[in-house]
């Protein structure tokens, strides 16, 4: 080859490195899954912050980084705005987890719809946990107020838990609203086993932050840990629709 033709090559390999150096999104990529390469990044956009990028993971996680991806940040970030402070983060977390649990199908779920919904909650929920059956007590008063409760399998002890077993029993039987208010009343459910969706619930709710039940999910994404009356919960979840 000749003197020329290296020197094009050469000069064609350091702009294409260039370029790839220039470009935050690859950088910001190479960077984090140098750290951890099985992170899954869903997408990288500068934030409103200026010289600031918003990671998003699967799940609606957020990080922050720099252009060049030697700086990053975990935590929320707040903009001033007519003198309020204004959480970017959660925002942009609430809108990744309602597009993510708003997109389950609703045959994976165990409905309580009522009569006439005006919105609905998903609840991550376990048999064996005494504020699931106390938020499964207030159902019909939910459904009263205009709230379609859904639940989707979350048990705490993991796949191989009695409570698996249970919330797979619940999940496979012919009548799944009898045998939830079996499981939550804490009657024993008839065994039955089935292809199910519990599993994949359950690493569902891991993925999004959810460390303990009832976790509840607003039509708009926002995650609220623990157990509320149905008066609050009802008034929370019309004001999220």
């Amino acid at each position: 080859m000749s003197v020329t033709r290296i020197f094009a090559a050469a000069a064609l390999g350091l702009a294409s490195s260039l370029s790839l150096a220039a470009d935050p999104d690859q950088v910001i990529r190479q960077s984090l899954q140098s750290i951890q390469p099985d992170l899954p990044i869903e997408a990288i956009a500068e934030s409103p912050m200026p010289g600031v990028y918003q990671v998003q993971l699967k799940g609606g996680r957020q990080l922050y980084a720099s252009a060049d991806g030697q700086f990053l940040m975990q935590g929320y970030l707040f903009q001033v705005r007519e003198g309020k402070a204004v959480n970017l983060t959660e925002q942009a977390e609430s809108r990744a987890v309602a597009e993510t649990i708003n997109a389950l199908p609703t045959s994976e779920m165990v409905v309580f719809a009522g009569k006439e919904p005006k919105t609905h909650i998903t609840v991550f929920t376990d048999t064996d946990c005494g504020y699931c059956q106390k938020l499964h007590s207030e159902v019909a008063e939910l459904n009263r107020l205009g709230v379609e409760v859904r639940y989707v399998a979350f048990p705490r002890q993991g796949v191989k838990s009695p409570a698996y077993k249970e919330l797979v029993s619940v999940w496979c039987a012919k009548d799944r609203q009898a045998a939830m208010n079996l499981a939550k009343s804490r009657q024993e459910v008839p065994a039955a086993e089935c292809d199910n969706p519990v599993a994949k619930q359950y690493a569902l709710g891991q993925m999004i932050g959810v460390s303990g039940t009832p976790a509840i999910v607003l039509a708009n994404g926002k995650l609220i840990p623990g157990y509320q009356p149905a008066a609050q919960l009802a008034k929370l979840a019309l004001e999220a629709k």
